[in-house]
């Protein structure tokens, strides 16, 4: 074999992972979302998850990425391990959709495919015909490059090729089966790609099934490399399902590796048809299949084990991120853990904000350590959640998670000067308390108007965050609330003048309580900044009132 037709075959596999990843991204845009809204709403029963692992796989045609997506959901909290690992099972089966694609051979149609999907790329006007157009183009590319490294100037030639045609005459040694097989899918990191280069040689008479099964495991066992190297450094969820993904093809080579050595097991396969590339595939789609049924009932010790293998981290610090994980490339996840941790710094920012304005109402400062902790988490998730976020802004997301995403950076912004303001109350409260001045009832019976109308105002503008639709009604109850606390504040503020100017109150004390009506009322107006963020008009989010 000349260095000329090495570099067609390594041209024609390269062609051939292109254009699997070409199609997968493509299909990724079009379906994406759907298969992520499927995960999430389909996975409390282990069954239907397996159902829904099987069917989204089918789809996105990669049980790598499928069992990736899952592991973002994993961190997000949206579903646990034990529903994670019903789909990383179903994900293993609907992988070998491309083997089947193979074994029918359309690689007939390949150039055709080419033409059309050229065509959309490079002409259509709306996206989605775009993304069509990438899945066709795709296809076409994969099954070119399949057939390109099937020709006689590449793995054709290699049965005219003595030494190889007596190493694959020769070989029944099953170790060395499954070594190279595991060796040619962490090289390929995909094992989809790796069958179907096992299944070119078939077809020219170049595998014989005897030792062709023992690279179908091999195979299926370093399919598992590229999610070991996903999860390196990430968070334990997304290691532990590493683990399941790699104990379901360690224990597929421990069923199938004696099956293969004791028993007729090739010869049933070889006997049902003599296509090369169809023997093949069938063995690939028993070992996932089998090995999948076998290993359903048993998700709850499978859970198990992962958890013993793979233990919960003991944290130092609070100041990490809990939910997003920075380690990982899935795209349909990200916004699920962008919400989650952007929900912690919410409720930390609530939670000062009480605390600070409970602690002025009931003169008691015992919960200011808390509140200085949570200011600096609030500062931390801030800094880090938009730095993230900025990372992640040139990648390809769904478009809905792109535009919740950009609708997050300047929420970021005014809940971080919410809790700033919750310091500011916690200050002056303690330079009341170590000065000893009071202040009269009604500045108490202000400040706890003014503050229960923050908090109405936070807690329903976070609620508009969440909506993907805000109603006429809704945007101008919000107005009107920030509206009232301002009357409320102006009120206050007239009402202390005159009990300055009638002595009813110290100055030094009115000096404070001026400042705090300010960080009440600036309060509200980030609060209501946040309502904007969840709006679908443009002129409210360039009006916005930032203090």
């Amino acid at each position: 074999m000349s260095i000329f037709n090495i570099v067609n075959l390594l041209g024609g596999l390269g062609l051939f992972l292109f254009g699997m990843n070409y199609m997968s991204e493509g299909i990724n845009q079009v379906a994406g979302s759907k298969m992520k809204d499927l995960l999430e709403k389909l996975t409390r029963n282990k069954f239907k998850g397996f159902l829904l692992g099987l069917f989204v796989t089918c789809i996105i045609q990669s049980s790598s990425a499928t069992t990736v997506m899952c592991m973002g959901f994993l961190n997000a909290g949206i579903m646990d391990l034990a529903q994670a690992t019903g789909v990383i099972l179903g994900a293993h089966i609907g992988t070998t959709i491309t083997a089947v694609l193979i074994a029918i051979d359309v690689s007939a149609i390949s150039t055709l495919c080419i033409f059309i999907g050229a065509c959309l790329v490079l002409f259509a006007k709306k996206p989605t015909k775009v993304y069509v157009g990438e899945i066709i183009l795709g296809f076409g590319i994969l099954f070119f490059g399949l057939k390109y490294m099937s020709g006689d100037q590449a793995m054709g030639v290699l049965k005219t090729n003595a030494a190889f045609k007596h190493f694959i005459t020769t070989a029944n040694n099953p170790i060395i089966g499954l070594v190279v097989g595991t060796l040619m899918c962490s090289v390929l990191q995909s094992s989809s790609a790796s069958i179907g280069v096992l299944q070119v040689l078939a077809l020219q008479g170049l595998m014989p099934m005897d030792f062709a099964i023992y690279l179908i495991i091999g195979v299926n066992v370093g399919s598992a490399m590229p999610l070991f190297l996903s999860s390196i450094g990430a968070k334990t969820g997304a290691r532990r399902a590493a683990i399941v993904y790699f104990v379901f093809d360690v224990v597929g080579m421990l069923i199938f590796t004696p099956i293969a050595l004791l028993t007729p097991y090739t010869s049933w396969i070889t006997s049902l048809t003599a296509n090369g590339s169809v023997q093949v595939a069938i063995g690939h789609i028993i070992f996932k299949v089998v090995t999948a049924l076998v290993l359903l009932p048993f998700v709850n010790q499978i859970v198990a084990f992962a958890s013993r293998v793979i233990p919960a981290r003991e944290h130092e610090s609070n100041l990490r991120f809990m939910y997003i994980d920075t380690k990982l490339s899935d795209n349909t996840s990200i916004a699920a853990q962008v919400e989650q941790e952007v929900t912690r710094m919410i409720n930390a920012v609530r939670q000062n904000f009480v605390d600070a304005c409970e602690a002025f109402l009931t003169k008691d400062v015992s919960k200011a350590p808390q509140i200085r902790e949570r200011e600096e988490l609030i500062d931390w998730l801030n800094e880090n959640i938009t730095n993230f976020m900025i990372t992640i802004n040139a990648r390809p997301l769904p478009n809905e998670s792109a535009a919740y995403v950009g609708r997050l950076f300047h929420v970021l912004i005014d809940l971080e000067r919410i809790g700033d303001h919750a310091v500011n109350i916690l200050e002056k409260t303690e330079t009341t308390i170590n000065d000893h001045l009071d202040f009269s009832d009604y500045s108490s019976e202000e400040f706890r108007a003014l503050y229960d109308n923050v908090i109405i105002l936070f807690d329903e503008s976070v609620k508009s965050l969440r909506k993907d639709k805000i109603f006429e009604e809704e945007k101008k109850g919000l107005l009107n609330l920030r509206n009232f606390i301002r009357d409320l504040n102006e009120d206050a503020l007239d009402n202390h003048i005159e009990r300055l100017r009638e002595h009813k109150c110290h100055t030094e004390s009115g000096v404070i309580f001026t400042k705090l009506l300010q960080d009440l009322e600036r309060t509200g107006d980030h609060a209501y900044n946040i309502s904007k963020a969840g709006r679908d008009d443009r002129v409210l989010m360039n009006n916005r009132y930032i203090s």
